[in-house]
């Protein structure tokens, strides 16, 4: 029986990428039955019909999966922020940032249109920069402008199955657009009143970039954590992964708890004040939310 990856899901059909080409497959009732929906980047086998359909049987073990946007088995998070039109902001980045760690998926930060800002912007977004490394992230300033920086942005790419994520209207879908202009992915303007992009991607699909997959995902303007609890929260932010073991209570959650590690290292700045009220926040917000039956 032949085995694929789902590279593109488009009202009910499966389209998998085999060496043999690519065949359009419908899921068998036994998943809707089993509440199973075959994710794009799932590895399936299937059993094929006439021409190039088919009908999948078998969806193999995921090591991850996210929910918006539905896809699996991914090696990588590019999260994308603007410098400017949006402003970059570390709150929403820091939700990315969650997000995807809760998943154990590898992020990497691209902050584009920098060719749009002045100096003294430029000078803030270096700063973050070199916060946001002290960490352990990938932390990487370019405009989709400059075809150096295009030909050492696709070098990520290589061997990865990528996701890219981020605000609406930070230009994911520009920033495919210039990395493959084969792809032409379509693009809107930003709603000025609105502050963000009109949604306009409108399915998850893999495309083949530079030796590697990448999939173009919608642009969300709110982000939430129904899937993380308050004592995972910390576990999201490595610099408070590598502390808290120093804290005199086991299963701090580093907010008013006496001798902890995490709020000392704010204290002495050995951690960004804006990460802590955001994890302060974030915790919050989950804690607040209504009971799961």
């Amino acid at each position: 029986m032949p085995e694929g990856r789902i590279i593109k899901a488009l009202s009910g059909f499966y389209y998998v990428q085999t060496p043999q080409g690519l065949y359009q497959c419908r899921g068998r009732g036994v998943f809707r039955n089993r509440n199973i929906t075959p994710l794009v980047g799932d590895f399936v086998t299937f059993d094929v019909r006439e021409g190039k359909e088919g009908y999948i049987t078998e969806i193999m073990d995921r090591t991850n999966e996210l929910i918006r946007p539905p896809i699996a088995n991914i090696t990588q998070a590019i999260i994308v922020s603007s410098a400017v039109m949006p402003d970059f902001s570390t709150i929403l980045l820091d939700r990315f940032l969650v997000l995807i760690e809760s998943k154990g998926i590898t992020p990497i930060i691209f902050i584009t249109k920098t060719d749009l800002i002045n100096d003294e912007q430029m000078k803030s977004l270096i700063k973050y920069k070199k916060e946001y490394e002290q960490i352990g992230y990938r932390i990487e300033l370019f405009s989709s402008k400059d075809p150096e920086d295009i030909d050492y942005i696709k070098g990520f790419l290589k061997d990865h199955v990528t996701v890219i994520a981020g605000q609406s209207g930070v230009g994911k879908s520009s920033l495919i657009n210039t990395l493959s202009p084969d792809t032409q992915l379509k693009t809107a303007d930003i709603s000025k009143s609105l502050g963000r992009g009109k949604h306009t991607t409108r399915h998850v699909e893999l495309i083949e970039i530079n030796g590697g997959l990448v999939a173009d995902t919608p642009g969300f303007s709110a982000l939430d954590f129904d899937e993380i609890d308050a004592e995972e929260l910390s576990n999201c932010f490595p610099e408070m992964v590598e502390r808290m073991n120093e804290c005199k209570f086991r299963g701090c959650l580093h907010a008013k708890e006496p001798k902890c590690a995490v709020k000392s290292a704010v204290e002495n700045e050995e951690i960004p004040s804006y990460r802590y009220s955001h994890y302060i926040s974030f915790l919050e917000e989950i804690q607040s939310r209504k009971p799961r039956y």
